[in-house]
């Protein structure tokens, strides 16, 4: 494992697609690595998008141009959001069509995130995609793990979800709630941790 470590240590960056195409394999970020370097760029470059994008008015085509800015991709014009919004990525975003996200999130999308179709994503939530590593000498690197919200969930305010988890179509997210395991489809989840309290295709 040691001489793995040793060998990501040394990977050159070339680009955007290559950073994503590692996070998305799950490759470990250590501590003043290329990698490592290359995310504290991007994150300045999101400071700057989210600076704008938090800082003064916007009309919603405005917001999402911005967005559309901040992820490196054209976002659909179903999509609609209440700033404050922050990231310290913002590449390894991809959004679905009417979604809406509102105020206050915070994404850590270097593992990357998958927000579906028809989703609604609360005040305050936090999509989290990074570990750190437990031993105290390894504290200080990163592990990435995707986030999936399928299509037609619904997130309620102040909820955490944490790296790894995919949450199942149509199934919803009690406010204050922190997802540590994947979420089937057409369930509701509520807790910390969250654990399911009802399931059907109706949710009724």
């Amino acid at each position: 494992m040691h001489g793995e470590l040793t060998t990501i240590k040394k990977i050159k960056i070339w680009n955007l697609a290559f950073f994503i195409e590692q996070m998305n394999n799950g490759t470990p970020v250590l501590n003043g690595s290329e990698l490592h370097n290359y995310m504290s760029k991007l994150s300045y470059e999101a400071m700057q998008v989210t600076c704008t994008l938090n800082n003064s008015f916007h009309s919603p085509d405005g917001m999402r141009a911005l967005f559309s800015q901040l992820i490196g991709k054209q976002i659909d014009s179903s999509f609609s959001m209440f700033p404050p919004f922050h990231t310290d990525c913002g590449k390894n975003i991809t959004i679905g069509k009417n979604v809406f996200i509102n105020s206050g999130c915070h994404f850590q999308d270097q593992g990357g995130i998958t927000i579906k179709d028809g989703a609604l994503i609360g005040h305050n939530v936090t999509l989290a995609t990074l570990n750190h590593g437990i031993a105290p000498e390894d504290r200080h690197s990163l592990y990435p793990a995707p986030i999936v919200i399928g299509e037609n969930v619904w997130i309620g305010s102040g909820s955490v979800i944490v790296p790894g988890v995919t949450i199942g179509e149509n199934s919803v997210v009690g406010a204050g709630s922190v997802v540590t395991k994947d979420v089937p489809a057409n369930t509701i989840v509520a807790g910390a941790p969250a654990k399911s309290i009802r399931t059907g295709i109706n949710l009724k």
